[in-house]
């Protein structure tokens, strides 16, 4: 009983330090004045984010990427599937308010696509796809993990999402693209 009482202690006080670092992040994030090549790319990030990038390397692979291409389409859309009904359900369950319910951004004034912020769906979204392709082409890892990543930041930068949301993203994204490709290979 004492042990399971301590071990309750810990993962407040972790909730605790992950939730005072996240709302300091965000009160500087959302009153950044960032410069116009920063608005810019993150809202290029977070639009290509919304679906049509990833569709779009989709159709390319399918058309260029050789014996390959079936079965690593194939890992992308089950690792992205498997991520959208993971976060529907983790969101729903966690509950956690997006920063832009706290306090208004400076210069985003992007509309949520929902309520809740744990964890960023455009992230594992991202990470599912970006990774999965990348295990079948590693000659496309660096670019795709730059959009990945791209997609990521604007979350936070745009105040959607704490950076603890993006990092649980990009964590779970990662692992069901690793267990999808095992599947497809």
């Amino acid at each position: 009983m004492a042990t399971h009482l301590r071990e309750r202690v810990l993962g407040s006080a972790m909730l605790d330090f992950i939730h005072h670092r996240d709302h300091r992040l965000m009160r500087r994030v959302n009153r950044w004045p960032a410069p116009r090549w920063v608005r810019l790319w993150m809202m290029a990030a977070t639009r290509g984010g919304d679906g049509w990038l990833w569709y779009a390397m989709g159709v390319v692979i399918l058309l260029f990427g050789g014996p390959d291409r079936f079965r690593a389409v194939g890992a992308g859309v089950l690792a992205e599937l498997t991520g959208v009904a993971l976060f529907l359900k983790l969101k729903k369950m966690a509950g956690r308010k997006r920063p832009c319910a706290y306090e208004p951004h400076c210069w985003a004034d992007l509309l949520p696509p929902d309520q809740f912020s744990f964890p960023s769906g455009h992230t594992i979204t991202a990470f599912a796809i970006a990774v999965s392709l990348s295990l079948f082409y590693p000659s496309l890892a660096i670019g795709l993990l730059f959009c990945a990543a791209s997609v990521a930041a604007s979350r936070i930068l745009l105040g959607m999402h704490f950076l603890s949301d993006v990092l649980a993203g990009a964590a779970i994204g990662s692992a069901l693209a690793y267990a999808s490709v095992a599947l497809f290979r």
